[in-house]
């Protein structure tokens, strides 16, 4: 075999589709893997009869690269990461490239970005998102660094990657860390939907004590409307499966305590970071972490009080609410997600593009959704746009919905059933639309214990008062 067009290493699931997709869509790759019995078995499975090089040691694998070497690294994020590229570079020649493929953290690449160059080899973090069906047939793919070295792979990304209405789902986004920031925000706008799903079927589940296969129809009916996206999809799927062993639904056996890999608090401590409000996708992360507390849960619920489950309203009015209220509620998670990223070019310098960013999350990844074209479109309007809420089309949206969304807010509410990403949306809405809010007080409070000072609203400058009696 000739020398290899691209190497990749880390044969857990991800990476062995990704060098599936890679090369079905025409390229020479090897692999290696930490561990010689994985890429063993890889060898003697799925890359049987393919144009794949197993490779059992780093000298041997780098060799097997045509110049300059192109090498995607897919093992978990952190310091794995850092001790793959340090295993690497005794190999490696000046100009080389490294693609980091994995969850990273920005700042981590935001560092190796600085590091790298010095010792003349090109890095570009790269998120990947669509899970183990996106790697194999098309994900969609966010990577950031230098972009001569991305005009390098963009042939190659752009074969394997989704696509949408015949448009790839790949773009160049910005230097250094600019395409993990934009997967990590990705994934907290992911947790934020998934939160908003929940607590609908929350809602309905306790007022209407609704059957899993009554769920199937409501959400297959969401999916052709508005709501049309993969996550609705699968939850409308969901409800269906059955355990083969007692008959029951899968989704009454699972456990309600929801795991998290980190990269929905990533978002919210980059956002706290920034001074860009993303309560959406923070109350989504709480939730998690809420959910995690299943013994002081049980606990607590045999000694705190509230109020009876009583709906006594019309089930089709509330089911088709809560819809409404949901797709509000997703608007505001995006708003919230869109905005984020904005402040975050801003402050990094990537220059990022939110119509592209909106674009190549069309097809591939887990929050793909039709209305992403809408999204598409309305940064297309206008490139400067503060907040997706007051873009004409996206306030008519949320506005004709608004009675809807309130009255779900206020039946959960009065049924005592959290909804703490719901009414976090909504009171964003109400936040972001409020003239005025009552940080004055919190101002005069703060000088009052801390002589912060203040501005008035009647003259220009900062002012002090003692408040202290008989001061």
């Amino acid at each position: 075999m000739d020398k290899c067009q691209f190497g990749l290493i880390g044969l857990a699931v991800m990476g062995e589709n990704l060098v599936l997709n890679i090369e079905r869509n025409g390229y020479s790759v090897a692999v290696f893997n930490r561990t010689t019995e994985k890429t063993k078995k890889f060898a003697d499975g799925g890359a049987r009869g393919k144009n794949i090089k197993p490779c059992y040691s780093m000298e041997d694998f780098v060799g097997s690269l045509e110049s300059p070497r192109k090498i995607i690294i897919m093992v978990k994020a952190g310091a794995p990461v850092d001790a793959m590229i340090e295993n690497i570079k005794p190999y490696l020649d000046q100009g080389d490239i490294i693609i980091d493929g994995g969850n990273s953290h920005f700042p981590d690449t935001e560092r190796r970005s600085v590091e790298l160059p010095k010792e003349g080899f090109r890095f570009i973090g790269t998120g990947v998102s669509g899970g183990e069906h996106g790697a194999l047939w098309g994900p969609s793919i966010m990577p950031g660094g230098p972009r001569d070295a991305y005009d390098e792979i963009e042939q190659m990304l752009t074969a394997i990657s989704a696509k949408a209405e015949g448009e790839a789902c790949v773009s160049y986004l910005g230097p250094r860390g600019a395409g993990h920031y934009v997967k990590m925000v990705h994934n907290g706008i992911e947790y934020g939907d998934m939160q908003l799903i929940v607590e609908s079927y929350d809602i309905l589940k306790r007022t209407l004590n609704l059957s899993n296969e009554k769920f199937y129809e409501i959400f297959a009916d969401w999916n052709t409307g508005e709501l049309d996206s993969y996550l609705i999809e699968i939850t409308r799927d969901i409800f269906l499966k059955k355990d083969p062993e007692t008959g029951k639904h899968i989704i009454d056996l699972i456990q309600d305590k929801a795991g998290q890999k980190g990269t929905g608090k990533w978002t919210s401590q980059s956002a706290l970071d920034l001074g860009s409000p993303t309560p959406t996708i923070n109350s989504a992360v709480e939730s998690r972490i809420l959910s995690a507390y299943k013994d002081e849960r049980v606990a607590a619920s045999k000694v705190l009080s509230g109020p009876e489950v009583n709906y006594t309203g019309d089930p089709d009015q509330l089911i088709d609410a809560v819809r409404q209220a949901l797709y509000a509620s997703k608007i505001c998670s995006y708003a919230q997600g869109m905005s984020l990223l904005r402040s975050a070019s801003d402050e990094y310098g990537y220059d990022l593009d939110l119509k592209e960013c909106a674009r190549i999350w069309r097809g591939g990844c887990i929050i793909r959704a039709r209305f992403l074209n809408l999204i598409t479109d309305a940064f297309k309007r206008n490139p400067k746009l503060p907040n997706l809420l007051v873009d004409d089309f996206f306030k008519g949206e949320v506005q004709s919905r608004q009675d809807a969304w309130r009255f779900v807010v206020k039946t959960a509410v009065e049924n005592g059933i959290p909804a703490l990403a719901m009414s976090s949306s909504l009171a964003y809405y109400d936040a972001y639309r409020s003239e005025r809010l009552p940080a004055n007080l919190i101002q005069a409070q703060r000088d009052y214990f801390g002589a912060h000072t203040y501005e008035r609203v009647d003259k220009e400058g900062w002012f002090h008062t003692e408040w202290m009696p008989g001061q």
